[in-house]
Parts: C-alpha cells; structure tokens; sequence
C-alpha cells in the first residue's frame, strides 16, 4: 500500500497524518491537506476512529452495560489511534480490520 504514495506525499504530510489519530484534529488534515495522498489516508482513518469514540462516549450513559463497553472501547480505539501514530511516524500506512474498510468509503 506505501507505494501508492510518493516520498514527497509521506514527508509533507507526516505531520498532519500524525495529529489525525489525536481526537477531531483529523479535521484539520482534511482541511489543509486534501491534496496530499498520505495525509489524507491516515484523516480518514482518524475521522472513523474518532466517530467510534464519540459513539463510546455517548454509550457511557447507560449503567453498567454502558460503562464497560465505554471503558474497553476507549481503551481499544486509544490503543489502534497509537498503532496509527507509529506507522504514519514511519512513513506506512497498515490496513486496520473495519476501520480501514470504512475509512475507504469516506468520499471527500
């Protein structure tokens, strides 16, 4: 999959394709770097995982039920959004199960 993306995509979007996994600062990636192929792979990736957050977050108000799943679930997307943060810090771009087919879809 890193061939589809040029050495100059990767080291002009490396910074922007970092903050996309850190909350709704995949936001910003989408905005100011639509035209970079490699930022924009890992944007969408941060707006799914960010949208699974917020759904965990408004799940946490069920008792009990709610409060495990919010607590696994967070834990879960904290550990996948780090997963992200490395592979985009080294220039690749790994598929990760779900999350990359619906990041796939996401048509800008």
């Amino acid at each position: 999959m890193a061939d589809i993306f040029s050495e100059k995509d990767i080291h002009e979007g490396k910074f922007f394709a970092v903050i996309s996994y850190i909350c709704f600062l995949c936001i910003v990636s989408l905005v100011l770097k639509k035209d970079n192929k490699f930022a924009l792979y890992h944007a969408k990736h941060g707006l799914v995982l960010f949208v699974f957050e917020v759904a965990c977050f408004i799940l946490s108000i069920i008792p009990i039920l709610g409060w495990i799943i919010s607590v696994f679930g967070l834990v879960l997307f904290m550990l996948v959004s780090l997963w992200g943060v490395l592979q985009a810090l080294m220039g690749n771009c790994s598929r990760i199960p779900i999350v990359s087919d619906i990041a796939e879809k996401i048509i800008l």
